[in-house]
């Protein structure tokens, strides 16, 4: 492992351009923490963790104690041991666990972040408006911006989600593919009423219909779906993916970086669900440009699909002293991409921070 010259945690509060409905709750703001690692040659690894209470268990206030706790002990010299340590932090906390990993990775030149020209990535368009008139507004912009899928979230109250549904397929008559996802919102026996309502014309999938650890719940809805069915929160790992193939409950799994703590884990996943005949999405809508932008690095080699990284384009500014390239309803990876943070984000964002410096053997706590 190299000579590690500094770690620095930082934990930011990241606005919203404007609030993100979910069915567990409105996010109007990210908690996020990014992890920098800098060698003693200079070079530099960046990972982050966006928290999102309610899709993880785990909260911001836990997860900066432990990054705090966890950032001195990568300051050793045995690569398997920082392994190790990773894989153990990451059993309790594998969003935070997956900024030190990646930053690691990147750190030591992982060629997974890393394309040989330049690559469009098609996104998916987030369908926000819900009244019929801005629905029309809204859907006919995204298409004009180059989106052919379309997303939008249900899980409130099953009869209205579904008029929604119809009132969305009207628009697309043909022109975009329809993803639609309740995030945990329904029981089975609304899960079931809802797809029960569907007419499958555009629709390309449905998302994690009930509650992350009730298997039995989307078992039911995915015996009576005629639109497949596809599982995001209640996959944390291999295990997750091989019991959704043995059950048979969902033909698309979807993958998050922050899950997986290392993008060589992601990858295996993403290969894994391949192999169990299941269809891999990848994509996270709660997270800045650095994370998204490592997703993006994978989606382009392993992703055949609407990538679903499109967080950042909700946050207020970006994290990198250079943005993203985003047209044509795609993001284009870039062979030769700076990953800088901007300095005057950091500031404007920042909560905290803590500096590990392993030759002083000390915490700098700047306030």
């Amino acid at each position: 492992m190299r000579k590690l010259e500094h770690i620095i945690v930082y934990r930011l509060l990241v606005p919203l351009t404007e609030p993100y409905r979910l069915a567990f709750g409105t996010v109007e703001a990210y908690d996020t923490i990014v992890v920098e690692i800098m060698d003693r040659d200079g070079a530099c690894g960046l990972g982050e963790a966006t928290i999102l209470t309610g899709y993880t268990g785990e909260t911001i206030e836990e997860s900066w104690r432990a990054a705090r706790q966890f950032a001195p002990e990568l300051a050793n010299d045995d690569k398997r041991e920082a392994r190790g340590k990773l894989t153990e932090f990451a059993e309790n906390y594998p969003f935070t666990a997956t900024a030190f990993g990646t930053a690691l990775e990147m750190l030591n030149g992982s060629r997974l972040l890393s394309v040989p020209h330049k690559i469009r990535v098609p996104l998916v368009g987030l369908l926000n408006a819900t009244e019929e008139d801005a629905m029309r507004a809204e859907f006919e912009q995204l298409l004009a911006a180059g989106y052919s899928t379309i997303k939008v979230k249900v899980g409130f109250e099953a009869t209205q989600d579904a008029r929604v549904i119809s009132s969305v397929q009207k628009l697309a008559n043909g022109r975009a593919h329809i993803r639609i996802d309740a995030n945990q919102g329904y029981s089975a026996e609304q899960g079931m009423a809802f797809v029960g309502a569907l007419d499958p014309r555009d629709i390309e999938l449905f998302e994690q219909p009930c509650a992350a650890g009730d298997w039995e719940s989307h078992l039911a809805v995915a015996k009576v779906s005629a639109v497949p069915l596809m599982l995001d929160e209640s996959i944390y790992g291999i295990a997750d993916i091989e019991k959704a193939a043995a059950l048979n409950t969902a033909a698309y799994i979807k993958v998050k970086l922050m899950k997986f703590v290392t993008l060589e884990a992601l990858v295996e996943a993403i290969q894994r669900i391949r192999a169990l005949g299941m269809r891999p999405v990848l994509g996270n809508g709660v997270a800045c440009d650095l994370g998204c932008w490592m997703e993006g690095c994978i989606a382009a080699e392993y992703i055949d699909n609407a990538g679903e990284m499109n967080g950042f384009l909700k946050a207020r500014a970006p994290l990198f002293s250079r943005r993203l390239e985003v047209h044509d309803g795609a993001l284009w990876i870039e062979p030769d991409f700076p990953p800088r943070l901007d300095c005057g984000a950091l500031d404007r964002f920042k909560i905290d921070s803590v500096t590990y410096t392993p030759r002083a053997t000390t915490i700098a706590v700047p306030h």
